[in-house]
């Protein structure tokens, strides 16, 4: 019997759980910042109310089906948008949720794509372009915080629409050819052209690669303009991409990114409507931010090396843990093995709890990184650890 994971499934522990933790934790307390309130929703869904009127978008033909005892069709949720549907039903507008979460799609896997992966959602029902332009504010303000460099790129589904039907693109083909210019940041753009050649349509290309101000002449561009002013307000810079699409085919109005490093985008989202409400959205991979961030846990780890000082060692880790300092306490033998453990869990401090330490009322605090060692009372040694 194998214990390796499933190709696409992956363990994370150590260092690369507790930043992903951190990760997750300034992803929320910048959520909450702006009003938005959590929720959470099944792993397991209805198949049909998964596919929903979406069933040839790539991401839901990728769902990983299931059947319970009852013969019941299920599916694991592939996104968190589509729960919306159901617990937004009812609540006073404007809705703003977010929520954390592990989807699956059982897709072709690369160094940044997975089978299972965390996304990080924040979603407004009831919304408008100034909704639009928070988001982007968020996507700013929780990028800076873990110290990455993004660039925004916006575009907007209406405008495409409108380039597709100037230049003749059957609506029959429009959804398979807006799927095939999303592809220009994946494949080379020989190759869209050549797939956009079967509908007729590899001329759009040329068309998209025009400057911004080709594209004022469209009715559809003011919404850009609009945006890209509110955004000013936040004192945020924002590019128009025309190519950018985003694969739902749900999308009806603007669409939005965030590009690094990474081929793939950190961030993407747009507007759509969700039980005929105007809504916005955008979406975080967790897996994409944790390649990119060099964000360290924000609370400091301390260990307590117990030197037959057991009681004193619990309460003294106590009164840590009351100030909101991670203690763990070192009972084994062996002040070498104490240090050893505190280097192979990147632990900042260790206290020396003995005996002599106990009668002085002073505690040897050693700063692992530096090696600097200092003799603390117990309220300075808080204090310092605080």
């Amino acid at each position: 019997m194998s214990s390796e994971t499933v190709k696409g499934f992956k363990d994370y522990t150590g260092e690369e759980a507790l930043k992903r933790a951190e990760i997750k934790r300034v992803i929320e307390e910048t959520f909450q910042l702006y009003g938005f309130e959590p929720a959470e929703t099944p792993i397991v869904e209805n198949r049909e109310f998964v596919q929903g009127e979406n069933p040839e978008d790539e991401a839901v033909s990728d769902i990983f089906k299931l059947e319970d005892r009852g013969k019941r069709k299920l599916a694991l949720r592939y996104e968190l948008t589509f729960p919306l549907k159901r617990i937004s039903k009812g609540k006073k507008l404007p809705y703003k949720r977010y929520q954390i979460g592990k989807v699956f799609r059982d897709e072709p896997v690369s160094s940044e794509r997975f089978r299972q992966f965390t996304q990080c959602d924040v979603d407004i029902i009831g919304s408008t372009i100034k909704d639009e332009a928070e988001l982007l504010a968020i996507v700013s303000k929780i990028m800076k915080r873990l110290g990455i460099k993004q660039d925004i790129f916006i575009n907007n589904r209406k405008l495409l629409n409108e380039i597709l039907k100037e230049n003749g693109v059957k609506e029959k083909n429009k959804e398979q050819v807006l799927r095939e210019i999303d592809k220009l940041d994946k494949l080379p753009e020989e190759d869209v052209r050549r797939n956009l050649k079967r509908f007729k349509a590899d001329s759009l290309l040329r068309l998209l690669n025009k400057s911004e101000s080709y594209f004022k002449k469209y009715t559809p561009y003011k919404e850009i303009a609009e945006l890209k002013k509110y955004c000013a307000l936040y004192g945020l810079t924002v590019k128009f991409k025309p190519s950018i699409v985003r694969g739902f085919s749900y999308y009806t109005g603007s669409v939005f990114e965030a590009k690094s490093s990474l081929k793939e985008s950190i961030t993407g989202g747009g507007s759509y409507m969700i039980n005929g409400i105007q809504s916005t959205g955008i979406s975080f991979g967790l897996e994409r931010i944790s390649m990119l961030s060099k964000i360290k846990p924000a609370k400091k780890q301390i260990l307590i090396i117990s030197i037959n000082q057991d009681k004193e060692a619990i309460k003294l880790a106590e009164k840590l843990r009351e100030q909101g300092v991670n203690t763990q306490i070192w009972e084994e033998k062996g002040i070498s093995k104490a240090l050893d453990y505190a280097n192979s869990k990147s632990i900042d401090f260790v206290v020396f709890l003995g005996e002599e330490e106990i009668k002085e009322k002073k505690f040897k605090l050693r700063d692992m990184k530096t090696g600097e060692e200092k003799m603390l009372d117990e309220i300075d040694l808080i204090k310092e650890l605080e």
